[in-house]
């Protein structure tokens, strides 16, 4: 394998993401820090980490990037009737500290959010960055949530988990429509996946992906305070359609 360079703790700083490795895929640097001045660059740069608690930490940026453009999400029929009946309340930043500990317990298979992990975007929740939103049943009970890092007008999505049916699909149709309405250009979903592509994510080569998020990260967020007030239209309203950003 390619040689990887090193990271020091003490120097801020990433090589260029078009450096990553082909194989495995999107591979760029090793060791650093989790620090919130650290992590902010990464994002800033189309960089994020992922790794085990046995592995120094590994820092990536893939080539095509998962990514989901807000007005492309897609309500299936059967996700209609869901979201008709308003069975799920949809909130933001209510419980932080529940939902990445979720995220981590409730993954079948192993995960890389390691105490570290949980403590740093802690902090950055604390300073106004990380944020989550989250699912509630009608007996007000946490069903399903998401956290992430919001910078300029781009939300790089990390984690979410679902306890109950249509739990985080109901939560990405309203996250998608506030930041929509919020005019935000992009939300990084980092790695593909058959959830994610059914939802109206897609892959987009890394150089766009880097060149979206230049100006997205460099634009003030159209908003105040994180608070999912998007709510869908109801059984009158029109679900949206997959359509081509060109």
């Amino acid at each position: 394998m390619t040689s990887l360079p090193w990271l020091d703790q003490k120097e801020l700083w990433f090589p260029d993401p078009e450096q990553a490795l082909d194989d495995p895929d999107g591979l760029l640097a090793i060791g650093g820090d989790l620090s919130t001045r650290r992590l902010i660059l990464a994002y800033q740069s189309g960089i994020f980490p992922w790794f085990s608690d046995d592995q120094p930490i590994l820092w990536w940026s893939p080539n095509p990037r998962c990514v989901l453009f807000p007005d492309e999400i897609h309500v299936a029929r059967s996700l209609r009737r869901t979201l008709n009946r308003q069975y799920f309340t949809i909130t933001a930043d209510r419980a932080f500290s529940r939902v990445i500990r979720l995220c981590a317990r409730t993954r079948a298979e192993g995960t890389w959010i390691t105490e570290d992990m949980i403590a740093s975007y802690s902090e950055l929740h604390r300073q106004g960055i990380a944020h989550s939103i989250e699912a509630w049943n009608p007996n007000g009970e946490l069903v399903g949530g998401m956290y992430g890092i919001g910078l300029g007008r781009c939300f790089f999505g990390e984690s979410m988990f679902s306890l109950e049916t249509n739990a985080s699909r109901v939560l990405m149709v309203h996250l998608a429509g506030q930041l929509e309405s919020w005019g935000y250009s992009i939300m990084d979903c980092q790695v593909e996946s058959g959830h994610l592509l059914r939802m109206g994510a897609r892959t987009i080569p890394r150089r766009r992906f880097l060149s979206i998020l230049r100006e997205a990260v460099s634009e003030r967020p159209g908003h105040d305070a994180w608070d999912i007030q998007w709510r869908w239209p109801g059984p009158e309203g029109q679900p949206r359609s997959t359509r081509r950003v060109k």
